[in-house]
């Protein structure tokens, strides 16, 4: 049984004749036109969109605008201590106590546990606190108003580390 294509240009013509068939079926269907009016349909629905968006946009930042001249002055900054800042990085939340004198590692550690951990709270004392910590900390009555450590931790809270030094010396 003989083929009907037998040589190349036989088989070049088919090829041609059947890519001819394919664009002559894309060109003559009806669908080309459905898609485009979709696209421009589509097109059309965005730019509204975009122009809700827009005018959405334009009423919320005239209404920023307006609450923003009816809000309240903000309150003044008030600027910590110098090196207040790092107690919550580093610190969590604690002043290094052993810098007050009369305050070593222990000393200090036993504060921690009784729940004082910062200056201000040493500066804050009242005599009667003092006393109850006295007997707390197992050292003789009058030794944290002796030692000035609420003048001491008020000077460190401060930031005066030059007055602590020249007034009590090093820890």
């Amino acid at each position: 049984m003989a083929l009907p294509f037998e040589t190349a240009t036989q088989f070049a013509a088919l090829g041609l004749t059947l890519v001819g068939g394919w664009f002559l079926g894309l060109a003559s269907r009806s669908g080309g036109a459905k898609w485009r009016e979709r696209y421009q349909d589509e097109e059309l629905e965005h730019a509204r969109y975009r122009d809700e968006a827009e005018e959405r946009i334009r009423a919320l930042q005239a209404e920023l605008g307006a609450a923003r001249k009816q809000a309240p002055a903000p309150a003044p900054v008030v600027e910590d201590a110098p090196g207040a800042g790092w107690r919550g990085w580093f610190g969590w939340g604690r002043d290094n106590l052993a810098r007050i004198k009369g305050i070593d590692e222990a000393r200090e550690k036993r504060l921690n546990e009784l729940g004082i951990k910062t200056y201000r709270e040493i500066e804050k004392m009242a005599p009667d606190d003092e006393a109850a910590l006295e007997q707390r900390l197992e050292v003789a009555p009058g030794t944290i108003a002796g030692q000035g450590w609420r003048e001491q931790a008020a000077l460190l809270r401060a930031g005066n580390e030059r007055a602590h030094a020249e007034k009590f010396g090093s820890p």
